[in-house]
């Protein structure tokens, strides 16, 4: 058997005994990360309108530069996560979080468009320290509490997306748009010296002696030998695709004569996403007691009804919150309970297995905004929450008729 085979099907365990003891204080250090860096990913989104008349262009296009970061996060899934099997994870991550800070200093001194387009892409390409973090905090979690740390991982990860529209909004809506960009370089960078003297070093405890090249072609060993591999990715590419798709039109549509708002409601509304983030440790304790596949099955349903009101009822205020909710938290019921079962499949390969869930979650999620945008401006409001239900029919059809268990 070659090297590259006996990699991907060991899943054993590879905590040593110098590996650190995962403390409150850890776990709170890790889910700020999460937090700090995803948030850079989900700046732009609020502030889109601003952004298009500052540049003089269409808000389809600053859509575009909102996908690119969508996928600029994909591929840095794809190519850089697994760097994670294979070198220092501490090191892996205050270095990126460097890399972060310059990409930011890039969207905030572009001087035209096309090289603000290009400094969002950059910026979702670096941004995937949590990916790196969650998979390591899985294997230190240990099976029996994996599902309650993971929750609280991804907790303080869609707490970073939410706040970051509502002080996007908010920041934008007092200062110049760009101010938002030198605040997170500021940020990140605080981010890093914390990390520096509090992110234990795993030592070599997360390594294996295969290269780089030969990690990333273990990858589609990986998808081919793991049908719940397959499944996660398959319903998290739709369910994350609906949930993008909703952010990323949001403030075309409150900003039309539906509403007449601007990136201050924009981030205010973002507020209400939270009950998704406090949700999150919730489902995280219930995927470590009850069955991922009808978590995952709740998440879609919750999904599914939100769409369902936005389409009928987005015109009146409280039904667009209560839709806010429910898709916040559908996406982590999905979310969290998806990472978990992928998470499970073994230590010793976390970091690949991640790698595909998070890659086919955040095309899904780039895919969204790109729809989400062009719909807008072909089909309008309707459009987009027709699409969204396309896509969660998509989400059905993988849970229920394609990776339905067999019957032994």
């Amino acid at each position: 058997m070659s090297t590259i085979n006996k990699a991907y099907q060991n899943g054993g365990n590879i905590l040593s005994q110098k590996q650190p003891v995962l403390t409150q204080r850890l776990i709170f250090i890790m889910a700020l990360t999460c937090g700090v860096v995803v948030a850079n990913n989900y700046y732009l989104q609020p502030i889109e309108t601003v952004i298009a008349k500052d540049f003089q262009v269409s808000n389809g296009a600053v859509g575009i530069a909102a996908m690119l970061t969508q996928f600029g996060y994909a591929l840095g899934l794809l190519l850089l996560v697994p760097l994670g099997d294979i070198v220092n994870r501490r090191k892996l991550i205050i270095r990126m979080c460097l890399l972060s800070s310059l990409t930011l200093l890039g969207a905030y001194f572009a001087p035209t468009f096309w090289l603000f387009s290009l400094a969002t892409f950059l910026i979702g390409l670096v941004s995937i320290v949590p990916q790196i973090i969650i998979p390591y905090g899985a294997v230190l979690a240990g099976p029996a509490k994996r599902g309650r740390v993971m929750g609280t991982l991804l907790g303080g990860l869609l707490v970073g997306i939410l706040l970051s529209r509502t002080v996007s909004g908010i920041v934008a809506s007092i200062w110049p748009w760009r101010t938002i960009y030198l605040m997170a370089v500021v940020v990140i960078l605080a981010l890093a010296l914390i990390l520096k003297f509090t992110l234990p070093d795993p030592g070599h405890a997360n390594r294996h002696k295969l290269s780089y090249w030969q990690t990333l072609a273990t990858i589609p060993g990986l998808i081919k030998q793991h049908r719940v591999l397959r499944e996660a990715a398959s319903n998290g590419f739709f369910m994350f695709g609906t949930f993008s798709l909703f952010w990323s039109t949001l403030i075309f549509y409150i900003s039309s004569p539906v509403y007449h708002w601007g990136t201050r409601e924009a981030g205010l509304l973002a507020i209400f996403g939270l009950f998704g983030a406090l949700a999150a440790p919730l489902i995280g304790r219930l995927a470590d007691r009850f069955s991922d596949r009808w978590l995952v099955l709740i998440g879609l349903l919750l999904e599914t009804l939100a769409f369902i009101i936005l389409m009928v009822g987005g015109q009146y205020i409280g039904l667009l919150v209560l839709s806010i909710i429910l898709l916040d938290v559908g996406n982590q019921f999905g979310q969290v309970s998806n990472q978990t079962r992928v998470q499970n499949l073994g230590e010793r390969i976390s970091n690949r297995t991640n790698t595909v869930f998070m890659f086919s979650y955040f095309l899904g999620g780039s895919f969204g905004s790109l729809v989400g945008t062009l719909m807008w401006q072909s089909a309008g409001w309707f459009g987009v929450t027709a699409v969204g239900l396309v896509f969660q029919l998509c989400a059905y059809l993988c849970h229920f008729i394609i990776f339905h268990p067999k019957k032994a």
